[in-house]
């Protein structure tokens, strides 16, 4: 079979095609990429989720380092992607490994590859990495060491990632605040790494953390897939109806992602919640610099661009485009449609744990619940609504359907006037009314992804319905 890495690494189904083998084959790939740069000697740390066997996978990778002389970090629990990410930076690692599959369902798991700056690799570095890959899968010389060995001569270290990422988190947020504030706060971590982290950074105050879902489970009872969207979080939106909680937040199976609801459960879009976060940045913290966010973010983030005068940058689908970018021009946030949002100071990468933390803490400046929040945020914004459908299709169609989203013009889309386009990733069609639309391939699962915003609900579903005909044909 042939490795390819999408949005955010490989991923792929148990056991079909994500094997001991094929993790193996990356790890060597991984080796000799960091070998060819010379930063094999500052080590390989390497993280794993609850999902199936990823503590099997993460030691199989362990192995395959040890066996190339590269010094291993190997954590000692599940963790989530961003607390891997900052210790890899802390530790001054050469790369990091993430056995993780993110929101996918319990079938699949991944391989996430992490430079040394935390981040997700750019496009140029996954292009480079899977070049290796092909050539490990050619040669199959792949070497290998014993986690005993390794570990008996000191080339593997066994670590608890906690205490470094909680004391980085410390610094970035008032925590203090927010223990103080004296809020109740729901928690569903999905089963998945993610699970203790709000109570431990928050618990000592009068603030209250109760939550649920919070023992591992690789099969994801209960849910879809491990993804805090709105069809999978009925467990806490119920919790939140049914008694005295101001907020409800939610992490993906790696805790890169956050999910959020209002007081009274009704959930909250990952495009307002941005947008919250970034009102938050820039009114409340006082921080100036661009924003950047992926082509699937919402408008309102360009009105407060403009109301605040600071850049906002668009970028293709993916940390691997907004993470480079956001070093690049020194940004202070960075956020995509699927609720992963980066910050200043911290990685070029989502974290959901920090993510909930910001939205906590403007509950702790202005004392108002997130009903009040997305109401002062519609004043200065106006109102926006948005919606995604996700269409299944077979492989074997792609090139079909692809060239029904490469028309070289649009002029309307339905009832409404296509102002201009935008390729890099699918086809976005900036409508007017500030509307938008946007078709494009999931890279990560054999999906279309049907995306659209605008200033109604009926417009929105309008919008949507006309994207599926162009799909169609």
């Amino acid at each position: 079979m042939t490795i390819k890495f999408g949005t955010d690494g490989w991923r792929a189904l148990m056991p079909e095609e994500f094997t001991v083998e094929n993790v193996k084959i990356c790890a060597q790939a991984v080796c000799n990429f960091m070998k060819d740069r010379d930063v094999g000697r500052n080590g390989l740390i390497i993280g794993y989720d609850t999902r199936l066997n990823s503590n099997t996978f993460a030691e199989s990778v362990a192995e395959v380092a040890a066996g190339n002389q590269i010094p291993v970090i190997l954590c000692d629990r599940p963790c989530p992607t961003p607390v891997l990410s900052y210790n890899l930076v802390a530790r001054e690692c050469g790369a990091g490994v993430v056995i993780t599959a993110s929101h996918n369902s319990w079938e699949w798991n991944g391989f996430k590859f992490k430079p040394s700056y935390g981040g997700s690799a750019s496009a140029a570095i996954i292009s480079e990495i899977e070049k290796y890959i092909f050539e490990v899968e050619k040669s199959q010389n792949i070497s290998t060491m014993p986690i005993e060995t390794a570990e008996k001569i000191g080339v593997l270290e066994k670590l608890d990632p906690e205490p470094t990422y909680l004391n980085h988190i410390a610094e970035l947020v008032d925590l203090n605040r927010i223990r103080n504030a004296g809020l109740n706060i729901a928690v569903d971590s999905m089963h998945g790494a993610g699970s203790k982290y709000f109570a431990k950074l928050i618990e000592g105050g009068s603030s209250r953390v109760e939550e649920i879902r919070g023992n591992p489970d690789p099969s994801f009872p209960g849910m879809i897939q491990p993804e805090p969207i709105e069809k999978n979080l009925e467990p806490l939106r119920k919790l939140l109806s049914n008694s005295s909680f101001d907020v409800g937040l939610a992490t993906d199976g790696d805790a890169d992602r956050l999910g959020l609801t209002d007081e009274e459960g009704n959930y909250i879009s990952t495009l307002h919640t941005f947008a919250l976060i970034c009102k938050h940045l820039l009114e409340n913290l006082g921080l100036k610099g661009p924003i950047i966010k992926s082509i699937t973010m919402t408008n309102m983030i360009n009105k407060l661009g403009k109301l605040h005068d600071i850049d906002v940058i668009d970028t293709p689908v993916g940390f691997k485009y907004l993470g480079p970018v956001m070093m690049e021009e020194n940004a202070i946030a960075a956020g995509e449609e699927s609720g992963g949002y980066g910050f200043t100071g911290h990685i070029p990468e989502r974290d959901g744990l920090l993510s909930g933390l910001m939205i906590l803490d403007m509950m702790s400046v202005t004392g108002l619940n997130p009903s009040d929040l997305l109401e002062e945020l519609e004043e200065i914004t106006g109102p926006y609504h948005f919606d995604r459908k996700d269409i299944a299709f077979n492989e074997q169609d792609r090139e079909e359907k692809l060239h029904r989203i490469s028309k070289p013009t649009f002029e309307h889309l339905g009832k409404l006037k296509v102002l201009n386009t935008d390729t890099r990733d699918g086809l976005k069609l900036h409508l007017e009314e500030n509307a938008w639309a946007l078709i494009r391939f999931s890279g990560t699962e054999p999906l279309i992804r049907l995306y659209a915003e605008g200033t109604n609900p009926d417009q929105v579903k309008e919008i949507i319905e006309n994207c599926r005909m162009i799909v169609d044909g």
